[in-house]
């Protein structure tokens, strides 16, 4: 991974692929850890398989372990790092569920209390529900999105079977985040950007390709198009922070970056860092990833 980008570029450039995301999905939701379970799960060709496979093992968020099976075979388990993301991955699904209709996914379920979760993010010093609104980011001085953006290592590929599989991240979910345009577009947005000129002189990105993002994140209702010619993020667009803080955290956490290049976002109403948790809407306490589990059919 090239560590002159931010922390933030660095982890789109591993999570902004929709491959990618449904094979992290898949190790989370089904437990699935060999190549031939993703292979029949999500209908993926072998090679395309392989290749995501190769790079989280390289990222460091799987890791090959061999076991016996008759014969030696390898399964990939996720590491540390990869078992971090859970949080990232609920809060995926959590904005699907509340913007997107997805009365269809599974309901997530609190160990702890015996209720269906339904979580919300929450400051992790004051414990105090958090939104877009709460918070204020300073960007470091080599903040800049030239450092974010990243020559897309993948062809786009969309499954044809996507419509049949009920837990599968949802086409809103995709168009933001299974793209790197799209999601560093959204990033800047949540930074203050507004006019075309701007997304275009600070993401360096080609006006048929600005164009094209944000015409479809109006149709998504994730932007308005204003009076002024301005971009405005929308309700659903601002809800989706709650992904972005998780991506934020895990990439600072987690990802080796230039001096400098952090983004700083403190929650106003208590004044500290950002720190996201997940709460339950049911008992109020933290969620743990071992104190969770969706109740698949």
């Amino acid at each position: 991974m090239n560590t002159e980008l931010s922390a933030i570029g660095q982890a789109l450039a591993i999570l902004g692929d929709r491959w990618v995301l449904l094979i992290l999905q898949r190790a989370f939701l089904r437990r699935v850890r060999t190549f031939a379970g993703w292979r029949d799960e999500l209908g993926i060709s072998e090679s395309v398989l392989s290749t995501r496979l190769k790079e989280l093992v390289r990222h460091d968020i799987f890791t090959l372990a061999a076991y016996r099976d008759g014969r030696t075979r390898y399964e990939y388990r996720l590491t540390q790092r990869g078992l971090d993301l859970w949080s990232f991955l609920v809060a995926i699904q959590s904005w699907e569920r509340d913007w997107a209709d997805r009365a269809s996914l599974p309901p997530l379920v609190h160990d702890t209390c015996g209720n269906e979760a339904r979580p919300y993010l929450a400051c992790g010093s004051c414990r105090e529900p958090m939104s877009a609104r709460d918070t204020h980011t300073e960007q470091g001085p080599l903040a800049d999105f030239s450092r974010i953006g990243l020559p897309r290592q993948h062809r786009r590929t969309v499954r044809a079977d996507a419509r049949d599989d009920l837990i599968a991240y949802c086409p809103d979910s995709m168009e933001i985040l299974g793209d790197r345009w799209s999601t560093t577009l959204l990033a800047a947005a949540f930074l203050g950007t507004r006019r075309f000129v701007d997304f275009q002189a600070r993401l360096g990105i080609a006006p048929s390709v600005l164009t094209d993002r944000l015409r479809r994140f109006v149709e998504l209702g994730v932007f308005s198009f204003t009076g002024d010619g301005s971009y405005r993020l929308t309700d659903k667009g601002l809800a989706f922070f709650e992904v972005f803080a998780f991506l934020v955290d895990w990439a600072q956490r987690e990802l080796p970056a230039p001096d400098g290049s952090a983004l700083t976002i403190t929650h106003k109403p208590c004044g500290a860092a950002l720190d996201p948790v997940l709460l339950c809407t049911a008992c109020g306490r933290p969620l743990r990833r071992t104190d969770i589990h969706y109740r698949l059919s």
